[in-house]
C-alpha cells in the first residue's frame, strides 16, 4: 500500500500541474482580445478619427493646452499608459512575491481593465481624452495584470516544459484573437443588416473585449493557486523605489540583466509594430477597416502556428537561436512596410502573414526563456520588470513613431524608424551567454536553450 501511494504522489501532482496549467492558458484567452481588437485594430483609427474631429482648422488637438496633431494622439496616449505602468507594476511584482497572493492582485487588474475597455462604447462625438484616459487605464492595467500572469510560470512548469507551456499560452491567446475578429467582421461588415451605425459597431466592437476580457478571467482564477510567500507580510516599497530595489538586486545576476536589456529594445519595436499598424494601413496605406481586420484576422491564425512551430524549432536550434532569426525576419518585413503601395490590400495582406508566423513565438520564447534567468522566490518582482520591458517600457516605439509623423507627416517614415530596434535588439541578445546567465541564477540548465 505504501508503494502505491508513492507512485500515487507523482501522478497527483503532474494531475494538478495541468490542472493549472490548462487555467493558465485561459488567461491568454481572455486578455488578449484586448489587444487584438482593441490596440490592434480599432481603437487606433478609430480614436484618432474622433480626435479629428475634434482638431482645430491646422488639424491639432490641444489636451491640457499642449498642441498635439490629431494623427499623433493614439500613440502619444500609448506612451502615456506606458509610463503609468512603469510605477504600478514593480508595486504589484513585489507584492506578490512578499504576500504570495498573486490571484487577488490579478483579479483587481483584470477587471479594472475590463472595466475601463467596456466603458469605450461610450466614446462617441469628439470625446478623444476620454479615449484617451480608457486607454491609459486599460492599458496600465493589462500591463500589471501580465505581470502576476507571467510570474506563475516557473511555478506550474518545470525547467523542459516552459517552453511549451509558454508557446501554448500565446497559442490561446492568438486563437481567442482570432474568433472575436471573426465576429467583429461580421457585425462591422453587415452594421446596416444589424440596424446600427458603422460608429456604433466599432463601439460595439471595442466594449465585447472587455466582456470577454472579465468572463474567461474567472477560469484561471478558479484553477490557479497562490503559493506561500518566505517573507509574507513584508510592506513592499512603492514605484521607483521597488524597481531600483529589483534592478539592484538583478546587478548581482548581469546576464539576466544583459538579456532584459536586449529584450527591452527588441520587444519594444514588436509592441510598436502591434499598436501602430492599423494607423499605418489607414492613413497611410487608405485601407478600409474591413480590410484591416481582414489582415489581423489573418496574423491572429497565423501566430498560432507560429508560435507553436516556433516552439518546436526552440526544442531542436534552442530559444535563443529561435528568438534572433525571428529577428531577422521582423527587420524584413517591416522593411518591405515602407515600399507597400497605398490602396493595395495584397500585399498589406502578404506582410501581415509575414508579421502572423514570427510574432506569437518570439513573444513565447522569450517568456520562457526569462524565465529560466529568474532566481527561485523572486518570481512576479522579475517578471514586473520584464512586463516593463514587454509593455510598461515599450513607450519609446510609440513616442518616436509619433514624433517621426509629428515632424515628417509620413507614416512610412514613421514605420522605418522601427527597423532600428529589431537591428540593437539582435546584436544585444546575441551577445548574451545564456546558459550561463541560467546558471547564475541558480537554475538548472536545459539541454536545448
Amino acid at each position: 500500500m505504501g508503494t502505491d501511494t508513492v507512485r500515487a504522489q507523482p501522478a497527483d501532482e503532474a494531475a494538478e500541474r495541468r490542472r493549472e496549467q490548462h487555467g493558465w492558458y485561459f488567461y491568454d484567452w481572455a486578455c488578449s482580445v484586448y489587444s487584438t481588437s482593441v490596440l490592434t485594430v480599432f481603437l487606433g483609427p478609430y480614436l484618432t478619427s474622433v480626435a479629428k474631429h475634434a482638431a482645430d482648422a491646422d488639424g491639432f488637438v490641444h489636451p491640457l493646452g499642449i498642441p498635439i496633431r490629431a494623427g499623433s494622439f493614439f500613440a502619444y496616449a500609448v506612451s502615456a499608459s506606458v509610463i503609468l505602468s512603469i510605477f504600478v507594476m514593480p508595486m504589484a511584482g513585489a507584492a506578490a512575491d512578499r504576500t504570495g497572493r498573486k490571484k487577488p492582485l490579478l483579479a483587481a487588474a483584470a477587471y479594472l481593465g475590463a472595466a475601463a475597455t467596456t466603458g469605450m462604447f461610450f466614446l462617441d462625438g469628439d470625446r478623444y481624452l476620454l479615449g484617451g484616459l480608457l486607454l491609459i487605464v486599460a492599458n496600465a492595467s493589462v500591463a500589471v495584470s501580465m505581470v502576476l500572469y507571467n510570474s506563475y510560470l516557473p511555478q506550474i512548469a518545470p525547467p523542459e516544459e516552459r517552453d511549451a507551456v509558454s508557446s501554448r499560452g500565446w497559442a490561446f491567446g492568438y486563437a481567442a484573437g482570432s474568433l472575436v475578429l471573426v465576429a467583429n467582421l461580421i457585425l462591422f461588415t453587415a452594421h446596416d443588416t444589424f440596424g446600427v451605425s458603422e460608429s456604433t459597431a466599432v463601439r460595439i466592437c471595442l466594449a465585447s473585449a472587455g466582456i470577454w476580457w472579465g468572463a474567461f478571467t474567472l477560469v484561471p482564477l478558479k484553477r490557479l493557486r497562490d503559493r506561500p510567500a518566505a517573507t509574507a507580510g513584508t510592506a513592499p516599497p512603492h514605484g521607483w523605489r521597488q524597481l531600483a530595489a529589483t534592478v539592484r538586486d538583478m546587478r548581482g545576476k548581469p546576464l539576466t540583466l544583459a538579456f532584459l536589456l536586449a529584450y527591452l529594445i527588441y520587444n519594444d519595436g514588436i509592441q510598436t509594430v502591434i499598436s501602430q499598424a492599423s494607423v499605418y494601413g489607414s492613413e497611410e496605406l487608405g485601407l478600409s477597416q474591413s480590410t484591416l481586420i481582414v489582415a489581423v484576422l489573418l496574423v491572429q491564425v497565423l501566430a498560432v502556428g507560429g508560435a507553436l512551430g516556433m516552439g518546436r524549432l526552440a526544442r531542436t536550434y534552442g530559444a535563443k537561436r529561435t528568438i534572433l532569426g525571428s529577428l531577422v525576419a521582423w527587420t524584413v518585413t517591416l522593411g518591405a512596410g515602407y515600399f507597400l503601395p497605398a490602396g493595395a490590400p495584397v500585399w498589406f495582406f502578404v506582410l501581415a502573414a509575414g508579421i502572423g508566423l514570427v510574432l506569437g513565438g518570439s513573444q513565447a520564447l522569450s517568456r520562457s526563456l526569462f524565465s529560466h534567468l529568474v532566481p527561485s522566490g523572486k518570481e512576479a518582482e522579475y517578471f514586473s520588470a520584464y512586463e516593463m520591458s514587454d509593455r510598461g517600457m515599450s513607450w519609446l516605439g510609440p513616442l518616436l513613431f509619433g514624433l517621426t509623423y509629428q515632424l515628417t507627416g509620413s507614416y512610412r517614415d514613421a514605420i522605418i524608424s522601427l527597423v532600428a530596434f529589431f537591428v540593437i535588439g539582435f546584436v544585444l541578445l546575441a551577445r548574451v551567454p545564456v546558459r550561463q546567465a541560467v546558471r547564475d541564477a541558480g537554475n538548472p540548465v536545459p539541454d536545448r536553450i
